[in-house]
């Protein structure tokens, strides 16, 4: 998986291996009004519950996880630069946070 965006205006779709990344709005709704970053709030909780649903593909585990990814992760990126997480970006955070068995 890797996640791309540009500046975060209104409406930036983030991708996931070139497809819209699903909010996950069905697993919690942190953040009905989309996707957000470099800050502690509801719309990076959304983009890392979704960042989770996809890699981690267990909804359970990402709903155990996303915050702690969150607060290591997510909160961490440019607010207002481009940024990409690899796959191998999320295997490490996800090391570091404790979580076993990812991928």
């Amino acid at each position: 998986m890797t996640c791309d965006t540009s500046v975060p205006p209104p409406g930036t779709v983030i991708k996931a291996n070139s497809e819209p990344l699903n909010p996950r709005l069905d697993l919690a709704n942190k953040s009905p009004t989309g996707f957000s970053w470099g800050y502690l709030g509801s719309g990076p909780a959304q983009l890392a519950l979704a960042i989770l649903a996809d890699y981690l593909r267990d909804e359970n585990a990402a709903l155990a996880h996303y915050q702690a990814f969150k607060e290591k992760v997510i909160a961490a990126l440019p607010e207002q630069l481009e940024w990409t997480l690899s796959r191998i970006d999320i295997e490490h955070a996800l090391t570091d946070i404790g979580v076993r068995g990812a991928e």
